[in-house]
């Protein structure tokens, strides 16, 4: 337990979950000189995302170095391209050197919290009937925590090990097993050419082929990193440039998709060069436009699949057996170990929890038609809730820390707007909301997403819930400081 000694006192800020986003916005209240907060993480330990995707060869698709919090550079990262373990030991150390262990409380699941307009509090439930109270409420639950797993008819008949990559079996030897991958997204495109060396065969099953580029990716030299650790400038230098080439992508994704079409061509020369086989190659073309759905990168992806061990299987699953996946064809793939690289439940952001604001308003129904949120934080009718990577707030081109930090500024603009005023308060006005979303989802119809394919960014209905459709320095302008004007001040 915390040793604070007013157990029972409203906390000033509660925050829910401890990944990038709330251990980030945990570390600036302590800047800030603010000790009054709590962390809930439901699992047994920190870290999020890089907590739970611990599969072989989870790594990350942005550079080290512009995947790390600018107020607290790391500068003896191993690779441009970070693995997995080492992103978690960075959320470690900036837990223990901002001595964040007294406010975190691990194994607590948050099944819900209501509003409570005259106190002007939050009462937060967790799971074992604890009740929790805090003037300010910040989710930080992040877009991929929760696993989707496909529907697949009569699965219960399914005799061998089933997991998700996200809970890899660690324990599970696959070596000499008939494995079937299904999904090929950014998980499956990292696991993959790390367990097809070992299995017996491999039957990746594919709904839809992905644009994989070349990953610029190589270990960084002694000499390099002792020179970034001497010259801190240099890698705020680096870190620019490579913030500067990410955004630039933007051009393509946000203001003008026809551009994305000669990138194709890298696509195709990637293809050409890595995947001999003539059959393989015509079942990865994806029949999308390019930057429709996430672009993947790796060096070892098709290298994998053209072994002889190998088959790329696009017609649906019909039925699943004892021992083995039938497809709609008739076709019966064996299988003793079954992986899902199937990815998130990324839109629905704040589920299962059940939040309820002024006047008992909950927070799924006011999301019925898709999640959305002023600027991806505030939603009208849940006074001093905050979200954090909340709709619309996802980047196809750049860092989403870079997101997060923009983020943090507004969120800490409206907690000291709230202590500075003497509020009980704040509640985003239901017109700011209504105005901000349609032209967001007006600028969103000139993006790539919204060509013609269905992915994780948006809802069945093709409400666009996950992506920000402009440049990541236009919503820094936007976050700077909270407008007071948007909000209904209550004293």
């Amino acid at each position: 337990m915390h040793n604070n000694p007013r157990t029972n006192a409203p906390w000033r800020v509660l925050i829910i979950g401890s990944g990038f986003a709330g251990l980030g916005l945990a570390m600036q209240l302590r800047m800030a000189g603010e000790d009054d907060f709590l962390v809930l993480e439901k699992a047994g330990e920190v870290g999020g995302t890089w907590r739970d995707n611990s599969y072989p060869g989870a790594a990350c698709d942005v550079p080290s170095y512009l995947y790390s919090f600018s107020f607290e550079p790391k500068h003896d990262w191993s690779r441009k391209f970070a693995p997995q373990a080492e992103i978690h030991a960075y959320i470690l150390q900036c837990v223990e050197k901002h001595r964040l262990r007294p406010h975190i409380r691990l194994n607590s699941e948050v099944l819900g919290a209501e509003f409570d307009a005259e106190r002007g509090l939050w009462r937060v439930e967790l799971a074992g009937g604890e009740v929790i109270e805090a003037q300010a409420l910040v989710s930080a639950c992040g877009q991929l925590n929760r696993p989707a797993y496909p529907k697949l008819p009569s699965l219960e008949r399914f005799l061998g090990e089933a997991f998700h990559s996200a809970r890899w079996r660690h324990d599970l030897d696959l070596t000499g097993k008939r494995v079937a991958v299904i999904g090929t997204g950014a998980s499956a495109i990292q696991f993959v050419p790390q367990i097809q060396p070992k299995v017996a065969s491999l039957s990746l099953f594919q709904r839809s082929a992905a644009y994989v580029l070349a990953k610029p990716d190589r270990a960084y030299h002694a000499w390099e990193i002792a020179l970034m650790r001497r010259l801190p400038w240099l890698q705020r230098g680096v870190r620019l440039l490579q913030y500067l080439h990410h955004e630039a992508r933007a051009v393509a994704f946000v203001q003008w998709p026809w551009l994305l079409r000669l990138m194709r061509g890298r696509f195709t020369d990637h293809l050409q060069r890595q995947m001999p086989d003539a059959a393989k190659r015509a079942r990865l073309q994806p029949d999308y436009p390019m930057g429709c759905k996430r672009i993947l990168i790796s060096n070892d992806y098709f290298p994998a699949l053209a072994q002889g061990n190998v088959e790329i299987v696009d017609t649906a699953i019909r039925e699943v057996r004892e021992h083995a996946l039938v497809t709609a064809d008739g076709r019966e793939h064996p299988c003793d170990v079954l992986i899902y690289g199937t990815g998130f439940t990324a839109s629905d952001f704040l589920a299962p929890m059940r939040i309820r604001g002024l006047d008992g308003l909950e927070l799924n129904q006011a999301w019925q038609d898709g999640a959305e949120a002023y600027k991806g934080i505030s939603v009208s009718g849940f006074p001093n809730l905050f979200l954090l990577y909340g709709p619309n707030t996802n980047l196809g081109h750049n860092s989403i820390l870079y997101m997060l930090e923009s983020q943090f500024a507004y969120v800490l603009g409206c907690l000291r707007a709230l202590s500075g005023q003497g509020l009980r308060y704040l509640d985003l006005k239901p017109a700011a909301q209504r105005r901000y979303n349609q032209h967001l989802q007006a600028e969103t119809q000139r993006t790539i997403w919204a060509q013609g394919c269905h992915s994780w960014y948006q809802t069945a209905a093709g409400k666009h819930t996950n992506n920000w459709p402009g440049y990541t320095f236009t919503y820094r302008q936007q976050t700077r400081m909270p407008e007071m004007t948007d909000y209904d001040c209550v004293r």
